[in-house]
């Protein structure tokens, strides 16, 4: 089992071998858990490890499958959880000591879900403190090294569950994407990452960043497994009041649905705007291929917006209890950006809420005559952790979620997914986005691309097993 976890199989390979009984839960876990100890010293993925409790899942798991149970293709599987998701009886800390001890009573929806799929949850992930932030660098646990270049950031905010996906300490994770944290540090670790439709899965049990905005979605390493493990959370909680009540379909069997008459369009401005010059070529490059694999692509304008004071004003309200009494546990860079948010009006907060269901409405219009969006994922590539503590970080950083923030505000599916690596070895990804609940095509057309390329066969040279 060690030799197989260090060949690099994927979730959806490992959930085969389970199936037929060719691998075992308990070894599956013992060999993550035993990479985790070799190799979370040197990337600080993550801030818990629940090893006792993953491995009496795992013993738990595996007497199931011998007794001819399979709850299904997460059956056995390491999952790790971005630490602001709630675990009941482990700390939850959103990488803050302002949370340091915070001991949930109940799981995050996602997790009863994951834990009814068979998962087997196997660590807290480390993140940016409080999802406020594009490095993962401002953690109270220390920064997130990127697997590819460990100078490098391994992007925000859910940077833990980006390098613990490269660097196969897990199978898949669960991250948070309020203005690009599950596509950016994605993009950055050269692994796929899915944020859903807004409300199509519950966020309920996740410490929030912005009600407004906040998704939570799949960190994978290929798009099949992205799939498997979007259908275990997708769909309707009815306690949660953003949730979606709409059919969750079989995402698993529409990879492979034909994408050879889709219509691609290309929001050229803004997103293509002073892009670093490899990411422009791989961007270029990876257009070709989408072209020859789909009915080709045409340029579009999406509806344009100005900075909107929601994020801001709903961070500000849910952390002013703890501002007023201890504001010193925040890490600076965070209680900075917090205290932003005390200086928006209630009719600026107001008029943003308005314009932003304006633009939830405004960017249908746009799937008239396209079906699905290309962007890259980010203007440039990760910046190294030392520039991102600078109190003036460089310009790599503070715009890095530009490509990515607009679907957040518009709240569609969109994907990063590998399209090529910089001179340095530092990996670069393209987005794919559809239309409100667009997530099978998003992903046929994903899983197409990926299967025309190799990008996301790659791995980051880190000591072998």
């Amino acid at each position: 089992m060690n030799q197989l976890l260090a060949t690099g199989p994927s979730l959806q390979q490992v959930s085969e071998l389970i199936r037929k009984k060719s691998a075992s839960p308990v070894e599956l876990t013992e060999a993550c858990l035993k990479r985790i100890e070799k190799l979370n010293p040197t990337l600080n993925a993550y801030i818990t490890v629940m090893g006792e409790q993953a491995l009496a899942q795992a013993r738990e798991l595996e007497a199931e499958r011998q007794s001819g149970k399979w709850r299904g293709p997460l059956h056995g599987i390491p999952i790790g959880l971005k630490d602001l998701i709630d675990t009941a009886g482990v700390r939850t800390t959103a990488a803050s000591a302002i949370f340091a001890d915070r001991i949930p009573n109940e799981d995050a929806e996602v997790v009863r879900r994951l834990k009814a799929a068979g998962a087997v949850l196997i660590g807290k992930l480390n993140m940016h403190e409080f999802a406020y932030g594009a490095t993962s660098v401002p953690s109270h646990y220390g920064p997130v090294h990127n697997p590819w270049k460990l100078d490098r950031i391994a992007g925000g905010s859910s940077g833990g569950s980006g390098a613990a996906v490269a660097a196969e300490l897990c199978y898949g994770a669960l991250g948070s994407d309020t203005g690009g944290s599950i596509r950016q540090p994605s993009a950055y670790c050269g692994i796929v990452g899915l944020k859903p439709t807004y409300g199509r899965v519950s966020t309920r049990g996740v410490i929030p960043l912005s009600w407004s905005l906040d998704h939570i979605g799949p960190m994978c390493r290929s798009v099949a497994d992205a799939a498997l493990l979007l259908g275990a959370i997708a769909g309707y909680d009815p306690l949660e009041t953003a949730s979606l009540d709409a059919p969750v379909p079989d995402y698993t069997h529409a990879l492979r649905t034909k994408v050879s008459g889709l219509r691609l369009g290309v929001p050229r401005a803004v997103f293509f705007d002073q892009l670093d010059p490899e990411i422009a070529a791989a961007t270029n490059k990876a257009l070709e291929v989408l072209g020859k694999l789909t009915a080709g692509a045409r340029d579009v304008q999406l509806p344009a917006f100005e900075n909107l004071p929601v994020l801001a004003a709903e961070a500000y309200a849910y952390h002013l209890p703890y501002l007023s009494k201890t504001p010193e546990l925040y890490q600076p860079f965070t209680r900075a950006r917090l205290e932003g948010g005390a200086k928006i009006t209630a009719a600026a907060y107001i008029q943003g809420r308005r314009e932003l269901a304006h633009l939830r409405r405004a960017i249908q219009e746009t799937f008239t005559t396209v079906d699905l969006l290309i962007t890259p994922t980010t203007p440039a590539p990760p910046a190294t952790i030392e520039s991102a503590k600078l109190d003036t970080p460089p310009a790599g950083v503070t715009s890095s979620l530009r490509n990515t923030s607009p679907f957040d505000i518009y709240g569609l599916p969109t994907i990063s997914i590998p399209c090529g690596f910089t001179t340095s070895g530092l990996p670069i990804g393209i987005q794919i986005s559809g239309p409100h609940l667009g997530e099978s095509q998003v992903m046929a057309l994903a899983h197409a691309f990926e299967q025309s390329t190799d990008w996301h066969t790659r791995r980051p040279q880190l000591p072998p097993e």
